[in-house]
């Protein structure tokens, strides 16, 4: 899952990329208002976590921009500035969730967790689990029907996590390295086919199936 992450304090930013990074997330940084604005517009997260509180324009003002543009990307507001009027203020904005500052960490990747699988018609769990396989988020690893539980990598487990997010649908490589990768990533798509190697070594061959042409479908019926 890619995330973008739009703060301009220097200290958050490095101690919540490292959070972010550990669990599981490609991350992206925007430290004003113009540049997250542009990069939610060009690029394809899952997720955005939005400060308010921003150089050259407002998060609340970003917000607004990237819904009357049809950017439906999930947004979590974060602000030092917890009154219930600016909580209003930003989920008539259309945020889905606010989190005021200070906050631990733990709160914070739960929300998003939580926020991620309602996108995807699925309630709110600390693991995954289609077809006898069972991904634990907060460990990275997934278990087979056998009950061994394999450990993977970080871009692994991402692309594990976006296949069971979305089974049985086309996924091309484009998507996928757009989904598991951040910008400073080396996006070559070639890549996905060695880690889809890997994971089908763990999960079972049939598991995730190739349409010539088009991309991956995770099947979850095999």
């Amino acid at each position: 899952m890619r995330l973008l992450l739009v703060e301009d304090d220097l200290d958050l930013i490095n101690s919540l990329q490292k959070d972010l990074i550990r669990a599981g997330y490609a991350v992206d940084i925007a430290h004003d208002g113009v540049e997250a604005e542009y990069l939610g517009n060009e690029a394809l997260y899952d997720i955005i976590v939005l400060d308010l509180g921003l150089p050259k324009r407002s998060g609340l003002t970003v917000l607004q921009h990237w819904r009357a543009n049809n950017l439906n990307t999930p947004v979590i507001i974060l602000t030092a500035r917890d009154s219930w009027l600016e909580r209003l203020e930003g989920f008539k904005a259309g945020a889905d969730d606010y989190l005021g500052k200070p906050f631990h960490v733990e709160e914070l990747l739960a929300r998003i967790n939580a926020i991620l699988q309602r996108s995807n018609h699925k309630a709110p769990s600390a693991q995954l689990e289609k077809s006898g396989l069972i991904l634990n988020q907060s460990k990275q690893a997934i278990t087979t029907p056998d009950g061994i539980s394999h450990a993977l990598t970080g871009v692994e487990f991402r692309l594990m996590r976006y296949f069971m997010m979305h089974p049985e649908t086309i996924l091309s490589k484009s998507t996928l390295t757009e989904h598991v990768y951040d910008f400073d990533s080396d996006k070559d798509s070639n890549v996905i086919e060695v880690y889809v190697k890997r994971l089908r070594k763990i999960i079972g061959k049939d598991r995730i199936q190739t349409r010539r042409g088009q991309g991956y479908v995770f099947k979850v019926n095999q």
